[in-house]
């Protein structure tokens, strides 16, 4: 039981105390009429708070009309035991042990820990079920309690040293701008922001919430600033992706998610969030923003000249600028023989269907036939359009898949084993030059027909 539990009991048997003599306080009563009223109180029953029992004896309402005489109404409230917090079973060293233990396992229950401790014979005392509630009450550690400690201690406020030691990362919604087309669209912030210096190392707004721009923004950081030691995220959909996880994995760069509704562990990028909406979003003239690219520009000269050029509390009245160029000598660069380009491909599974086709993204391609029926690994840049994309097969490459032609497929010769065992797709077997010469029309015309011209007669 809480304190605060405590005491809302606590106040209930006073008021319920005090409403029972309340009618013996009348000035006017005698002593007699007193007592009588006393004796007729006691024959009657009544819902006492935390009690089983129904009556209260005349004693007992004697007892709390002296105490009220003396001490007020504050003297009917109950009081606590004076070896409250000891457990009368367990002897002390017993009962520190116990203690120690549960609160350092706040997973374990009270029960699981006496049964620990008694099979290692730090306790040889039997206890009951209800006294040993009794004393994780006394001391409060009930398992609610030692869960939410354990979370407030992982809660500490953090800060890293040096430049791009951690960055943290984030999305926030903003006003709509027109696209290409002149529709307006819901515009999305993602900031990434360096622990240490407060620096914003990429900002950017988009029109979609996905992964694809977290990537390109971290690649951006790699390839601008330095190596990242650590990611720190929240659990939203861009954050969460599987390849994103692979690509930081190769890397050596830990993606850290935050628990599941603790928004302050990311206090820093929160706050950041909130100054771009006094500093930047409510005094800009929404109506004149024309495009994307429009509203990314300024941003960009928002934070350039205001942002990291303004003293921050948090870093002791530095600028971000001030305290990035103070540190950025711990940056450590890239290794120049780490490709990025080739890191951040994607790749997907796909199955080669019996045409020697797949699809990806609603487009379809066309492969080499020997990969038909087989499960290939398209690898290709998400950043790149038109796409290139790559086959593999058991760590083999078989070169590029191309975008399906319908029309030069109606010229391919099926019935060719040749072409077929070749490896070639379709569209390539449609431009190769033909092994024969073409017949003349007339006899290309006349092929299915029973005239044989060669020989000038009929057959």
């Amino acid at each position: 039981m809480t304190t605060e539990q405590q005491e809302q009991k606590a106040q209930k048997i006073m008021d319920f105390r005090y409403s029972i003599i309340a009618e013996l306080l009348n000035p006017y009563l005698s002593r007699n009429d007193r007592r009588a009223l006393m004796r007729q109180k006691a024959g009657r029953q009544y819902e006492i708070p935390y009690a089983n029992r129904t009556r209260i004896t005349v004693e007992c309402i004697k007892k709390w009309y002296g105490t009220f005489q003396r001490f007020g109404k504050e003297g009917l409230r109950p009081k606590q035991r004076s070896d409250k917090g000891i457990c009368r079973a367990l002897c002390a060293e017993e009962t520190s042990a116990f203690l120690e233990v549960l609160e350092h396992n706040p997973e374990l229950t009270a029960k699981a820990v006496y049964k620990k401790l008694r099979d290692q014979g730090a306790i040889q005392t039997e206890i009951s079920k209800s006294a040993l509630s009794r004393l994780v009450l006394s001391a409060g550690l009930q398992r609610q309690a030692r869960t939410q400690s354990t979370e407030q201690r992982q809660q500490l406020k953090f800060a890293f040293k040096y430049p791009l030691e951690c960055v943290q990362a984030d999305l926030m919604y903003a006003f709509e701008v027109p696209d290409e087309k002149g529709k307006r669209k819901r515009s999305i912030l993602l900031v990434i922001l360096d622990d240490a210096t407060r620096r914003v190392v990429y900002g950017a707004f988009a029109y979609r919430e996905g992964s694809l721009a977290f990537e390109y923004g971290l690649r951006h950081v790699l390839l601008s600033h330095g190596r990242i030691g650590k990611v720190f995220v929240d659990n939203g959909s861009a954050f969460v992706s599987s390849e994103t996880s692979r690509i930081l994995s190769i890397l050596g760069i830990p993606l850290i998610h935050s628990r599941v509704g603790v928004a302050s562990s990311r206090g820093k990028v929160e706050r950041i969030f909130r100054t771009i909406r006094d500093g930047f979003l409510r005094p800009l003239d929404k109506e004149s923003v024309r495009s994307l690219a429009d509203l990314n520009a300024r941003f960009h000269t928002w934070l350039e000249t205001e942002y990291h050029r303004s003293p921050h509390r948090g870093l002791g009245g530095k600028t971000p600028l001030e305290a990035w160029l103070e540190k950025a000598h711990h940056i450590i660069h890239l290794d120049p023989t780490v490709d990025l380009d080739e890191i951040f491909k994607h790749e997907v599974r796909r199955r080669v269907y019996g045409d020697c086709t797949f699809t990806l993204d609603g487009v379809l391609y066309e492969v080499p036939v020997v990969l038909k029926g087989k499960n290939i690994k398209v690898r290709f840049n998400p950043f790149q359009l038109p796409r290139t994309l790559e086959l593999v097969y058991e760590k083999r490459s078989y070169g590029q898949a191309r975008v399906v032609d319908a029309y030069a497929n109606t010229r391919v010769k099926r019935t060719q084993r040749n072409d077929l065992d070749s490896g070639l797709s379709p569209s390539q077997q449609a431009g190769r030059p033909p092994k024969h010469p073409p017949a003349s029309p007339t006899r290309a015309a006349l092929s299915a027909s029973t005239v044989d011209l060669g020989k000038g007669g009929v057959s």
